[in-house]
């Protein structure tokens, strides 16, 4: 397909796409943002410094953003922009997915930069679970990138609001929402994080962590298989390359047995202890002091040291 000089963005409801922009803008080209979802999201983006905004409605009661798949690819085949970029949320990305699908192109996902280099868009992204970064080029048709949408965009003059027909859209009904109550917790700040993975032997046992954590001053944490596999903690204390990245003094491994999709959340920990009783266990490869023993043992022990010594 002949490829024009434009970029666009995909807008699903949601004006925080800062990081979006701000990636988009060093390629030079004029820069149009397609929005789904509510007006006054359309006005925001449209008041953020970018050329053009086409907007497709808002979508009714209980009718998903992704159900505007068709109409997003559609639109975006027509206009063969070189670069398309989304946010990697879930309504981003199937939306990315649909322009991907129509366009013949492969989504890039986890992208850090994007630059031209001529025709071709050159993007950087990390792989292996973040502990590597790969450049790819794309020789060949639209790169459609997506990648964490950042802030809320900066007010600037605002362009006019083009609003376009959105055809038929994908037959989808929202049936039920669930609202999920979470703690407040900020473990992105703590200074001591305790994390407890599948060496757990029973949700009650959850005491026994949680009192490590007291004992230690620091807040409670998990591996992936806790948080979306048993459901025994809050999915906002799951540390992982999907789940939140820590950067405190100490962190305290309970079972975890180190796999890299874990590691990477924890990498920039400064001291990383750790507990399993398998002396094989990747996470001793990995940390800074480790003990090996059964964690129902070695807890109450490491408790009462922490205890101890912030007395």
């Amino acid at each position: 397909m002949n490829v024009s000089s434009q970029a666009w963005v995909v807008v699903p409801d949601d004006a925080s796409i800062g990081g979006l922009l701000e990636a988009a803008r060093p390629l030079g080209t004029p820069l149009v943002a397609l929005v789904v979802g509510r007006r006054e999201v359309a006005d925001a983006v449209a008041a953020s410094g970018v050329d053009r905004v086409v907007w497709l409605g808002a979508p009714g009661d209980g009718t998903p953003l992704e159900a505007y798949a068709p109409a997003v690819g559609r639109v975006v085949a027509q206009a063969s922009p070189r670069v398309v970029i989304g946010p990697s949320t879930d309504a981003g990305r199937a939306l990315l997915g649909a322009v991907a699908a129509v366009t013949q192109a492969v989504v890039l996902a986890g992208v850090t930069q994007l630059a031209l280099d001529g025709d071709q868009v050159v993007v950087e992204r990390a792989v292996n679970g973040g502990f590597a970064v790969r450049r790819d080029r794309v020789v060949a048709g639209p790169a459609v990138v997506a990648l964490a949408p950042g802030d809320a965009v900066v007010a600037g003059t605002p362009v006019p609001v083009e609003e376009v027909d959105p055809g038929a859209l994908l037959p989808l009904r929202v049936i039920a929402r669930r609202v999920t109550v979470r703690a407040g917790v900020d473990l992105g700040s703590a200074k001591t994080v305790v994390g407890v993975g599948r060496g757990l032997k029973a949700r009650e046992d959850l005491a026994l962590i949680e009192d490590l954590a007291a004992a230690a001053g620091g807040e409670l944490a998990c591996s992936r298989p806790l948080a979306e596999g048993v459901d025994w903690v809050g999915k906002e204390r799951y540390l992982g390359i999907s789940g939140q990245t820590i950067s405190p003094d100490l962190y305290v491994a309970v079972g975890i047995s180190g796999q890299i999709q874990h590691m990477v959340g924890v990498r920039e920990a400064k001291t990383i202890v750790a507990v399993n009783s398998d002396p094989k266990a990747p996470i001793f490869r990995e940390c800074d002091f480790g003990i090996v023993g059964d964690l129902y043992t070695v807890v109450p022990l490491l408790a009462e040291a922490f205890r101890a010594a912030r007395s």
